[in-house]
């Protein structure tokens, strides 16, 4: 039986993308912080990653400008990047973005059909931009990582938003559930009732690292990311 926890959610209220008042408000908030960027940070640099995407190149200097500014506790006049930022839901419909744990690993669920790209994007900033300003900073700094992301969304991204930290990866683990497994699905041992004997992690382990090596068709851009992250699943299982 596959087992999901609800590691953070960002509800976002928007108009239709065809209505010509365009509208974002942001509805219930789960977006943990801690340690920095936590859960929550992790969850919307995933959501300005995901949806960046698909906005405008014109209006990235603008979403990097309101990321500043908004860290910096500024007041922000409306509407930006053509969007009303408000409080009032009436007459607007929803969408939820979630990070959740799928047996030990973080994932992503993106709703994506009833709204705009930007509207997702900016409801992120907003999001971040109501955080306590210690917190805000390190962030605002986690949804520029996302900004610049151009890679998949998935396993490879998060490590990237924790900055390449594979312990940081497992910090989290550790605070929603098991490490180890965490690790096993690493290695692919998602599933498993027991840790494998350490002959067959280290086989398994080999293996997975071979494969993510550039020179046997590993993407360049995530082959040190992903070697990381192997070297930490296996040192938690060996210490197990």
């Amino acid at each position: 039986m596959v087992g999901i926890v609800l590691l953070a959610e960002l509800e976002v209220f928007h108009s239709r993308p065809i209505a010509p008042t365009r509208r974002v408000a942001l509805g219930q908030l789960q977006l943990p912080v801690d340690p920095s960027p936590g859960h929550g940070g992790v969850l919307l640099g995933g959501v300005v990653a995901r949806f960046s995407n698909d906005m405008d190149p014109d209006l990235y200097p603008d979403i990097f400008a309101l990321s500043r500014e908004l860290e910096a506790g500024m007041r922000i006049p409306q509407p930006r990047l053509r969007h009303r930022f408000q409080q009032d839901i009436v007459g607007l419909g929803s969408s939820v973005q979630q990070l959740v744990q799928v047996d030990g690993e973080m994932s992503y669920i993106f709703e994506s059909d009833k709204g705009a790209p930007e509207q997702f994007v900016l409801a992120a900033i907003y999001a971040a931009g109501e955080l306590d300003g210690g917190i805000r900073a390190s962030v605002m700094e986690t949804i520029r990582q996302g900004l610049r992301w151009s890679g998949p969304v998935g396993p490879s991204l998060i490590f990237h938003l924790l900055g390449g930290s594979a312990s940081a990866v497992g910090s989290l683990s550790m605070g929603t559930g098991d490490p180890v497994s965490w690790a096993l699905s690493v290695l692919g041992f998602g599933g498993a009732d027991e840790t494998p004997e350490k002959k067959i992690i280290l086989t398994r382990f080999r293996d997975l690292l071979r494969d993510a090596h550039p020179d046997h068709g590993g993407g360049e851009n995530d082959a040190a990311d992903r070697i990381t992250e192997l070297t930490e699943a296996r040192r938690i299982l060996l210490a197990s």
